[in-house]
């Protein structure tokens, strides 16, 4: 098992990891508030609610992405700085 830190998108891609490891983290997409193009993100489902900010593979801006796992349905919201 070993994890690659990819640096443009600050993500951690975990290859050849059991199982249980990689049902972990979510892959979604999300439409960036600033540019508008989709892109995937990873979500670290082992943290009901949680805030950050990853940068846009595509127009290298800040997205602040809310997720809320507690609901009945997941919640991801992201929006920009602006």
């Amino acid at each position: 098992c070993f994890y690659i830190l990819s640096s443009l998108c600050n993500l951690i891609i975990m290859i050849g990891c059991p199982i249980s490891y990689e049902a972990l983290l979510d892959e979604e997409e999300i439409e960036c508030p600033n540019c508008g193009e989709f892109i995937t993100v990873v979500i670290d489902k082992t943290i009901d609610a949680q805030q950050y900010i990853e940068d846009c593979s595509v127009c290298c801006k800040p997205i602040i992405i809310d997720v809320n796992l507690n609901q009945d349905f997941k919640r991801i919201l992201c929006s920009s700085n602006d």
